[in-house]
């Protein structure tokens, strides 16, 4: 398997890294120190820039052996910042900037990636500014982030842009059923449901407790009747919410503690010395900090499937039959049109952004949800 054989649907942006990584150091204008990759989330940034980074740092496409150690992170020319808090550390940054100046120890490049780029705050930005403005020869930068204006001007005149493109629900589709071995109708639903999010599509595809909870949130959202109801859905999507986030982090903080004790000489079961339980709770802070950001998530994930569900009785309610979101509840849908006007669902929508931002302004999330309930869902159902 190639390199580039689990990207779908960006065949233009391959064709440019491809053409870089084919280059001579120092000797073609495809190639530049400084990459930005940018694209709607799901549309698979994370995954090109590592490819990129296997195709600079190997022998050539087929490198199958460099291609593992990107995959596992543990390339020696490889550098990777993907956190799992709401922003992105000065620390942090700092830590890879420095690792930036060393040359190359195996290939011909130092690849540096920064994934969600756009978590950085401006002054964090401006200490990576300073490694984008003189770096060393053969190092490469590959930033990832939703667009060009989430990273502050400066940076933006400093790299290569390469856009990507949300590939097709069929796209997705092919993908997942191959990748993921899943019948091809399964993966055609969860992409159309994911609305062409490769993670997502991925998750609703080999996960039947994601897709029974995508399924009660939006029967949660149509059976509001009255005040009450909308504050008890508000508190009954935040544990929807909460649910998720916990089957995304429990195990893998299992797997963390257990790796630590191991490296630590910790038997299984056995009492952790004094000396070694500080860094056991530096790892207990990182959990704590990435459950943080793993429910605001799935709150952003519950609030995308609304908008997709208001957005089809929009659609419904304006005579368009086809590209539903949510076709395998077209009843519902119908239902839900027929007791409500286009003007109100509109205010739905907007009101379901509003919270969108809410939310990532740090207002309390059950009361932004409760608000969101009460002044705009319950306005659409019948007296």
């Amino acid at each position: 398997m190639g390199i580039w054989d689990d990207l779908t649907g960006q065949s233009e942006a391959i064709e440019v890294f491809r053409a870089a990584a084919a280059s001579v150091p120092g000797s073609d204008a495809t190639m530049t120190h400084s990459w930005l990759i940018t694209g709607p989330p799901g549309s698979g940034r994370s995954n090109l820039a590592f490819a990129f980074a296997a195709a600079l740092l190997g022998a050539g496409e087929d490198d199958e052996h460099t291609a593992r150690q990107v995959a596992a992170r543990t390339h020696p020319d490889l550098g990777v910042l993907s956190t799992e808090r709401v922003i992105i550390s000065i620390e942090e940054v700092r830590r890879l900037v420095a690792s930036s100046q060393y040359s190359p120890s195996a290939g011909r490049y130092r690849v540096m990636v920064i994934e969600d780029a756009d978590r950085m705050s401006e002054r964090t930005s401006n200490v990576l500014l300073k490694a984008l403005e003189e770096p060393p020869p053969r190092t490469v930068w590959i930033l990832c982030a939703p667009s060009e204006a989430d990273l502050i001007p400066t940076i933006r005149s400093r790299v290569r842009t390469v856009r990507l493109r949300m590939p097709s629900v069929e796209e997705v589709a092919r993908l997942i059923a191959r990748r993921d071995g899943v019948d091809l109708e399964l993966a055609r639903e969860a992409a159309r449901e994911a609305q062409s999010h490769i993670g997502m599509a991925h998750r609703l595809a080999t996960n039947a407790e994601a897709r029974d909870r995508r399924r009660r949130t939006l029967e949660l959202a149509l059976g509001i009747r009255s005040v009450s109801e909308a504050v008890a859905t508000a508190a009954s999507l935040h544990d929807l919410a909460s649910e998720d986030a916990r089957a995304i982090t429990e195990e893998r903080d299992a797997e963390e503690r257990e790796s630590a004790l191991r490296s630590l000489g910790v038997e299984p079961g056995g009492t952790v010395p004094a000396a070694l339980r500080a860094q056991l709770k530096a790892l207990e802070d990182d959990q704590k900090r990435r459950a943080t950001r793993s429910l605001r998530d799935g709150l952003d994930r519950i609030l995308v499937d609304l908008l997709s569900l208001y957005r089809d009785v929009l659609l419904v309610q304006l005579g368009v039959d086809g590209d539903l979101v949510n076709a395998s509840i077209r009843g519902r849908l119908d239902e839900a049109a027929r007791i409500s006007s286009p003007a109100q669902t509109l205010r739905t929508l907007d009101a379901i952004q509003q919270t969108r931002e809410r939310i990532d302004a740090n207002v309390a999330p059950v009361l932004a949800l409760e608000a969101m309930l009460v002044a705009a869902v319950r306005k659409e159902v019948a007296p």
